[in-house]
């Protein structure tokens, strides 16, 4: 089968696209014929070896898949579409190749009408930003989350789940996004660049919950913005050394967490599927901005991607025919 892997850790030219001996699934896994693959930062997080997990090579590349079941399994029936976006790392192989063993309770069925490409496009970001809102973040209606860089692909999915489930939404984002974030839900879009002082303005009380995607982390100011018993939430920058105020945190009974998407267990995984079906259905996720290129451009994607030059895009590898539709 053709795929897109690794055989060694490195930049975007150790990826090779070639043939792969086809895999045998397993006890309750099952067979999936692979439409096509997004193209996310952490793939090149693993690829590089910035995130350490274990690999074994050759290594097939990628998270997220949309696909149709290819040989009944574990309840599956032949032909239905699915999805995953946890493949490719934790010693599973990724999901740029054609066909792919997934583990059972690692497979969703795709709502019906929801066009595959789009779906892919948007299952990790909405996934990571559920994750981390609800389980990690444990965000209440009524609460004030803080969604800091909030025009990228993080960032919108986090603004429209805290939005929906009935939290005042407050965000920063670079002036020509602040109309798309605006309609997502967000109450009040300010410039990034404006002071602290302008968010203290709008939440008088506080913050409840503050997201941070760009990984600058700036927590001076962060906990300083925080409410009674608020929570700053990391989930990226793996570089960042920033100064934690230790004083102002503890004397607000506040607290500062970590997420990485990478280390949610499956049955995080199967609730955040579950909300994010029932979105995909209603048409509440789509990707803002869709380029869908063959999987012979992977390494090239990787490259742009690792330069910023994707910024509010999403890259969806065609590996089959799909054409957006059912």
């Amino acid at each position: 089968m053709r795929a897109a892997y690794i055989e060694e850790l490195g930049p975007p030219e150790v990826i090779r696209l070639g043939d792969l001996p086809a895999p045998v699934p397993g006890a309750g896994e099952v067979l999936v014929d692979v439409l096509a693959t997004a193209v996310d930062p952490v793939d090149a997080l693993v690829r590089s070896g910035v995130f350490r997990t274990p690999l074994p090579f050759p290594f097939v590349l990628g998270r997220d898949l949309v696909g149709t079941v290819a040989e009944p399994a574990a309840g599956f029936a032949a032909g239905e579409a699915v999805w995953c976006n946890s493949l490719g790392h934790g010693g599973r192989q990724g999901a740029a190749a054609e066909r792919v063993a997934v583990a059972a309770d690692r497979l969703y069925r795709l709502p019906d009408g929801v066009p595959p490409l789009e779906a892919v496009a948007v299952l990790h970001p909405a996934a990571t930003a559920y994750l981390a809102l609800f389980n990690h973040g444990e965000l209440l209606p009524g609460e004030t989350v803080l969604v800091a860089g909030a025009g990228g692909n993080v960032g919108s999915a986090l603004v429209a789940l805290a939005a929906r489930a009935g939290a005042r939404v407050l965000a920063t984002a670079s002036p020509r996004d602040h109309a798309y974030v605006r309609a997502l839900g967000a109450a009040e879009v300010v410039d990034y660049r404006e002071p602290a002082a302008r968010l203290a303005e709008l939440a008088p009380d506080g913050i409840d919950l503050h997201v941070d995607t760009s990984g600058r982390h700036d927590l001076e100011t962060a906990v300083g913005l925080l409410a009674h018993r608020g929570r700053v939430l990391l989930l990226a920058g793996p570089g960042a050394r920033p100064v934690l105020p230790v004083g102002p945190l503890y004397m607000k009974d506040a607290s500062v967490r970590g997420f990485a998407i990478s280390r949610a267990t499956v049955a995080e995984l199967a609730e955040a599927a579950a909300a994010l079906n029932d979105m995909l259905a209603g048409g509440g996720l789509r990707p803002r901005a869709l380029e869908v290129l063959p999987l012979e451009a992977v390494a090239e994607v990787h490259r742009r991607m690792e330069a910023g030059e994707l910024r509010g895009r999403r890259v969806v590898l065609r590996v089959a025919g799909a054409d957006g539709g059912r």
